[in-house]
């Protein structure tokens, strides 16, 4: 059996998750516009910079999920997937993650996006295996605060290994794993893999790619 990791923003995503779910809330009014847009701009362009401070940025992304209840937050979801996700979905994306299922090798969407966002989006692509950054829970509504490590950085490392010893599977038990991504901020996981791919990528993983001779595709 063989693995294979994806990512999530601008990989399989023409776009970012997180990014989209701030705005959509904007647009239905549900946050302050002013205040939100300028910090969901200023957080992008730090996740994109690779100065990112995780648990900054996830205090404030998950603060608008503790003020309203769940079924709320649900069918805003519903309306957020048909208006900002799956427009940003290409067809070359669902092909390739397709591929992989019909081989059966064992996939996951790896992302630092949060679960409320993005499990709707991994059952989209088909995925059996979620690894994301996890809201806290209590008491039947959200707490605003992560739970456990954030699937972020060296954090998407630690969770994948925690995952794969849940299956009782290790990666030495692979012959090849692929990790797909376009982010500097996953050069600790893609270094991990036997087949790193760098899709769509920023500049830097894109020079560092070259460099070491990985992969380099498109999925536009």
């Amino acid at each position: 059996m063989n693995l294979a990791l994806f990512d999530l923003d601008n990989t399989l995503l023409s776009g970012d998750s997180d990014f989209e779910w701030a705005q959509f809330l904007i647009g239905k009014g549900v946050v302050d516009r002013e205040v939100q847009e300028a910090k969901n701009v200023e957080f992008y362009e730090q996740y994109k910079a690779g100065t990112l401070d995780i648990q900054e940025f996830l205090a404030f992304q998950l603060a608008p999920l503790t003020r309203h209840p769940r079924e709320q937050l649900d069918a805003w979801h519903r309306e957020f997937m048909a208006q900002h996700i799956r427009p940003l979905i290409g067809q070359a994306a669902r092909d390739l993650v397709n591929r992989h299922l019909a081989a059966g090798d064992l996939c996951a969407l790896v992302t630092a996006t949060n679960s409320f966002v993005t499990g709707p989006v991994a059952r989209e692509f088909g995925f059996a295996h979620l690894i994301a950054t996890i809201p806290a829970w209590e008491d039947g509504r959200f707490t605003g605060g992560p739970r456990g490590t954030p699937s972020f950085r060296e954090g998407k490392i630690t969770r994948v290994d925690a995952w794969l010893e849940s299956l009782g599977l290790w990666w030495g038990g692979f012959e090849k794993s692929w990790f797909y991504s376009d982010s500097l901020n996953d050069l600790p996981l893609l270094a991990r893999v036997s087949d790193p791919v760098a899709v769509d990528p920023d500049p830097t993983l894109r020079a560092h790619a070259a460099q070491n001779g990985w992969k380099i595709i498109s999925l536009r």
